[in-house]
C-alpha cells in the first residue's frame, strides 16, 4: 500500500517510530511510553494520537492500573510493514527517512556499547532496474527469516539513498599540483 500524505506526516517523527517499535510487542500506556521515551506524558499523548488516527497504533481495552485509575494501552499494527513511501515534492518521504534514521540511532546507544550485531556502509553505481533488483532481493532475504518469540530481539535498518553527484567542473585535475 502506498503511504497517503497523512501516512507520511504521520511517521516524520523519530519519537513516533520508537514508539511504534516499544508497543511491537507488548500494548503499553501513555503513562508507561512517557516514562521509557522521558517526555511529558502529553507530549507522549499528542503523538500517540497522531499513530491511532493514522492506524499504526490501535487502542486496546481500557483497564484499571495499581491504583485504581483507569488507563488505555497502545499496540501497534503491522501497517508500515510494506508500506510504499516514494520521494515527493514537499519533502514528507526524506523526513520519514530521517525520522527511521533517528530512532534506530536512538535504539542503538540506548541499546549500549555493545549493542552492535553488525553494520555495512558502502556505494554502489546501478542501473534502475538493478536497483529495483535489489531491493526485491534484500526484502525477500530478511522474509526467509520468520519471526521466532524466543529470539533476541534484533532491530535492522535497510536504506538505500541517492548519493549527490559531484560537480566535475569544481574538481581540480589530476595533472594540477596542489602543493608547489
Amino acid at each position: 500500500m502506498e503511504a497517503t500524505i497523512e501516512d507520511l506526516k504521520a511517521l516524520g517523527h523519530p519519537l513516533r517510530w520508537r514508539i511504534l517499535r516499544l508497543c511491537l510487542d507488548r500494548a503499553l500506556t501513555n503513562k508507561e511510553l512517557s516514562v521509557e521515551l522521558d517526555l511529558a506524558p502529553a507530549t507522549t499523548l499528542r503523538h500517540v494520537r497522531a499513530l491511532v488516527k493514522t492506524d499504526f497504533l490501535v487502542a486496546e481495552p481500557v483497564s484499571t492500573g495499581e491504583h485504581g485509575a483507569l488507563q488505555r494501552p497502545y499496540r501497534a499494527t503491522a501497517r508500515t510493514r510494506g508500506l510504499i513511501i516514494t520521494p515527493d515534492d514537499s519533502g514528507l518521504a526524506q523526513q520519514v527517512d530521517l525520522a527511521v534514521l533517528g530512532a534506530h540511532r536512538t535504539e542503538l546507544i540506548a541499546a549500549g556499547k555493545d549493542s552492535g550485531r553488525g553494520a555495512n556502509r558502502g556505494v554502489l553505481r546501478l542501473r534502475p532496474e538493478s536497483v529495483e533488483s535489489l531491493r526485491r532481493r534484500i526484502q525477500d532475504l530478511i522474509a526467509e527469516y520468520p519471526d521466532e518469540p524466543d529470539g533476541e530481539p534484533l532491530s535492522y535498518l535497510w536504506s538505500l539513498a541517492a548519493r549527490p553527484q559531484p560537480d566535475p567542473d569544481s574538481r581540480e585535475s589530476a595533472e594540477d599540483p596542489i602543493d608547489q
